[in-house]
């Protein structure tokens, strides 16, 4: 773990009897796997001409080790921070280029990219934000209806969460736009993907509420129900504002979470960005190329809502950490 410590221990990677035993693990590994015909074996071969088989094998995974080797032993000795964005960095030029080798037409992706923004990725983004902000909404009442002394409320709390945490959201979204009909109510695709989401997510956020709400200590009710606080003045503006520290970085993760299972909600016909990516593809039966591109697109908005999660959280700790 990285905290303040009296004494100062050696890096882990820095040990001899970490760093060698994994490196010997590395090239175990590759030449067991047969490294040699891969793609960085055949640009090992291009080195080496003479080498085939077995000891093209062996070059490969030589090869490999010594850069992983050479690699740790520059990092470690950079400081933490920019060891942790060297390694980011390296390990995205590596998807990057796993990425590059599938032979992609760039002319083609070029040609859809447009689209895919302009209108899957528009949907999705605005099906996401409607469905968290209506998530966040039943899960509050949904946390507050379970601290409730109210029976009622209990119940039905309970048996929300239970269902739609029980059931797999395809499943959600294929008994509301197929099962509603049967009641005489005919909804859209969109409506149908949101309320979904909502319903959903909102059940596994209960939880993260609930158990926010309760990491205050019970003291601080006690505080405010002395000074003659009003009860929803007390949660609105004394336990809330405090338990945020502990419901923000679970609901990041679900809201991270919703922005992929949006493509979900494809089955039913949205053109979010995960439909027109597989019909974009048959086209030319060029699938490969917008299932890249939509999963550079996902990531890429993933890294923006981490960032964001990331300034929320910091704020929310202000107080914490003084």
């Amino acid at each position: 773990m990285h905290f303040r410590d009296n004494i100062d221990y050696p890096p882990l990677l820095t040990r001899p009897s970490v760093f060698v035993p994994l490196l010997t693990a590395i090239f175990g590994g590759l030449w067991w796997f047969q490294a040699g015909n891969s793609a960085i074996g055949r640009l090992v071969l291009g080195l080496a001409p003479w080498a085939e088989g077995n000891p093209l094998n062996l070059l490969t995974a030589a090869f490999v080790t010594v850069l992983v080797g050479f690699n740790i032993f520059v990092v470690m000795r950079l400081p933490l921070r920019q060891q942790v964005w060297l390694v980011w960095g390296e390990l995205a030029a590596l998807i990057l280029l796993f990425f590059y080798s599938f032979d992609l037409s760039f002319a083609f992706i070029q040609r859809k990219i447009g689209f895919l923004i302009t209108q899957g990725l528009v949907m999705t983004l605005y099906i996401s934000a409607v469905s968290i902000v209506i998530a966040t909404v039943l899960a509050l009442l949904g946390a507050m209806a379970k601290l409730s002394s109210n029976g009622i409320a209990q119940g039905i709390a309970h048996f929300y969460t239970s269902l739609f945490r029980g059931l797999p959201l395809l499943m959600q979204i294929y008994m509301i736009y197929l099962g509603l009909p049967q009641l005489g109510y005919v909804v859209d695709a969109v409506p149908t993907g949101i309320a979904a989401l909502s319903l959903c997510y909102g059940a596994y956020m209960t939880e993260i509420f609930r158990a926010g709400i309760e990491s205050i200590p019970k003291g601080q009710w006690e505080a405010a129900r002395a000074l003659g606080i009003r009860p929803m003045s007390v949660m609105t503006r004394i336990i809330l504002p405090q338990s945020m520290r502990v419901i923000i970085p679970p609901t990041g993760n679900q809201f991270i979470s919703m922005l992929k299972d949006s493509s979900l909600v494809s089955v039913v016909g949205v053109w979010e960005l995960m439909y027109l990516a597989r019909t974009q593809g048959q086209t030319e039966f060029r699938h490969i190329e917008m299932m890249v591109t939509a999963s550079l697109i996902y990531w890429l908005m993933s890294i923006v809502l981490e960032l964001l999660q990331k300034r929320i959280e910091t704020h929310f700790n202000k107080a914490a950490s003084r």
